[in-house]
């Protein structure tokens, strides 16, 4: 039975912890860490199998595998010290890892201790499409990804350009660059950004089009991928999370799906 330990318990960490729960054979919840007590409470409330709460220190010693969805604060807190202890890691905020040094770093301890580190393909399909493009070259990918207004709120561009969201009358794209910049640009919405590139061609040829769109109540993301295979696109329209428009609920279905095969002894896909 896989152990698994969570590190942050909001929208997309409870969804995984209710998988665990009563969805995935082959893995239980162990244990979570949570520093707010009101997701605590409505967790639990909810939980037929009640986890220990433990600190990450006393995770990484008591599970097989420590799943991160809290931040990209996080990245750094919990996936280190459980590579170190020899534990399997789930990173959910993609996003720290366009931070060369950190991902060198994680690779080198997964090595040295024999783990893995496992990243979700997130609120977009076509990521077997693009590692299995990679093994011949790519030319060219292209993210292009349009939220409703209160699903960009809060960016650091947004503020720092100081761009009224709800000005905006018809689709606009308010950013374009490369997917090392959205990151930066867009920390809470772009995990995709930093996913695809990952399994591409990189953050610094990876592009980005960041569009809003005041008539949509969806988070939209289309990929073109060129190469030597060939053309291939993909569109996912998602819906985003009531309490936080920011993340679609496909982010979280695909965190489950990845549990699930960690835990299966049949694999299918790329």
């Amino acid at each position: 039975m896989l152990k698994v330990g969570v590190v942050g318990c909001g929208a997309i960490g409870s969804i995984i912890c209710r998988a665990l729960d009563k969805d995935i054979d082959g893995a239980q919840l162990f244990a979570i860490h949570e520093h707010h007590r009101e997701n605590i409470e409505s967790l639990y409330a909810e939980l037929s199998n009640k986890p220990k709460l433990m600190k990450i220190s006393e995770m990484v010693t008591n599970v097989d595998l420590v799943v991160e969805s809290a931040s990209a604060v996080a990245v750094h807190q919990a996936a280190i010290p459980a590579l170190e202890n020899g534990c399997d890691v789930m990173i959910m905020s993609v996003g720290a890892l366009v931070d060369r040094h950190l991902l060198d770093n994680l690779i080198d301890l997964a090595r040295e201790h024999d783990s893995r580190i496992y990243l979700p393909s997130g609120a977009v399909a076509g990521i077997d499409g693009i590692k299995s493009a990679a093994v011949a070259p790519i030319r060219s990918v292209t993210l292009t990804t349009t939220k409703p207004p209160r699903g960009l709120a809060g960016a650091p561009y947004v503020v720092t350009n100081n761009i009224d969201l709800d000005s905006f009358d018809q689709p606009q794209i308010i950013f374009e660059g490369t997917a090392i910049e959205a990151v930066k640009a867009f920390p809470a919405n772009v995990n995709v950004a930093a996913c695809i590139s990952l399994a591409g061609i990189g953050v610094d040829r990876t592009r980005v089009k960041i569009m809003v769109d005041p008539g949509s109540d969806r988070n939209r993301h289309e990929i073109e991928v060129i190469g030597d295979f060939g053309t291939f696109t993909t569109s996912v329209e998602n819906i985003p999370f009531p309490e936080n428009p920011r993340t679609s609920y496909l982010a979280a279905l695909s965190a489950v799906a990845t549990l699930k095969k960690i835990a299966s002894p049949l694999q299918i896909g790329t």
